[in-house]
């Protein structure tokens, strides 16, 4: 059992910057790879980013350039930080592990509740 918690969400004006956190329960986070997806309202919930156990980074095409996924496996904790915010951005970021190196939402076994993310023109 993983329990995941994200912080770092808020109101930001466009241009501005994020680091969004995940903290990870249990012992084993290491031995997961972790994923940050986003779902905006009246859109389905698409992916963002992945990291493996063996911190190969992964990016959805139009995520690339100005987000980062990192994670610190001594603090059980995966980052998301995001640079020059764009409106189009507005949306709940989750994160979510599985022991897999997987990029469909449906295919992630444990999930956080989400950080609201809000960027004003």
């Amino acid at each position: 059992q993983v329990q995941l918690v994200e912080s770092g969400g808020g109101l930001v004006q466009a241009g501005g910057s994020l680091r969004l956190s995940c903290a990870a329960s249990g012992r084993t986070f290491s031995s997961y790879a972790m994923g940050w997806f986003r779902q905006a309202p009246g859109k389905e919930r698409e992916f963002v980013a992945a990291i493996s156990r063996s911190v190969n980074t992964y990016y959805a095409d139009s995520m690339k350039g100005r987000f980062t996924i990192s994670r610190d496996n001594a603090k059980n904790t995966v980052y998301l930080q995001i640079n020059n915010l764009e409106p189009e951005d507005t949306a709940v970021y989750y994160c979510a592990a599985d022991p897999r190196l997987t990029f469909p939402p449906r295919n992630y076994i444990y999930w956080g509740q989400g950080t609201q993310v809000t960027v004003s023109p």
